[in-house]
């Protein structure tokens, strides 16, 4: 059967990312991860999780390279499952999915909120530019465009969703170019 997928949408970070992490249990387990949890009878009765749908999920989540399984235990073996650089890399992309969730929930209606863990006040995250400080909310300020990477089809969507732009943003955003 012919693949579904086109082919721009196979080397679009978003489609390779969600490869990744965009199975419901592999973020509650990254979540857990991120909180501490290293075992696997802590995932499990944290998550109330099947015995083989964790296996499964912690087996991917190594296969990765977002978990490390370690023995902790000899006599009889058992392994812990640690966060790898890379894993850890995950947790702003986690924090601002539960934040996007909280945004629309009453305030007296969140289970979980972030804190500082030094004052304990909640935090309000929030996605910027590294360089500027600027809020990336804004798409009409900030566009995805085709990368040095990128293939003929995925170039092709990018020349045409600019052609599609108002002719006003084109030209604000080239009058913001030194020069």
């Amino acid at each position: 059967m012919a693949s579904r997928i086109r082919l721009e949408d196979r080397e679009c970070p978003l489609s390779t990312t969600v490869q990744h992490v965009g199975e419901w249990w592999t973020l509650l387990i990254l979540h857990d991860a991120f909180d501490g949890y290293t075992r696997f009878d802590q995932f499990q009765q944290s998550l109330n999780i099947s015995t083989s749908m964790l296996t499964t999920r912690l087996k991917t989540l190594v296969a990765d390279g977002l978990l490390e399984r370690r023995p902790y235990q000899t006599n009889p073996v058992r392994h812990e499952y640690v966060l790898t650089e890379r894993g850890h890399s995950l947790r702003p992309v986690v924090v601002a999915l539960a934040a996007w969730g909280n945004q629309h929930l009453a305030p007296e209606e969140r289970a979980m909120i972030l804190v500082d863990a030094r004052t304990g006040e909640e935090v309000e995250p929030v996605v910027v530019d590294a360089r500027t400080g600027r809020s990336l909310d804004d798409g009409k300020a900030f566009v995805f465009t085709a990368g040095p990477a990128a293939s003929d089809a995925m170039r092709a969507r990018y020349v045409e969703l600019e052609r599609q732009r108002p002719a006003h943003a084109r030209e604000a955003r080239d009058g913001d170019l030194p020069g």
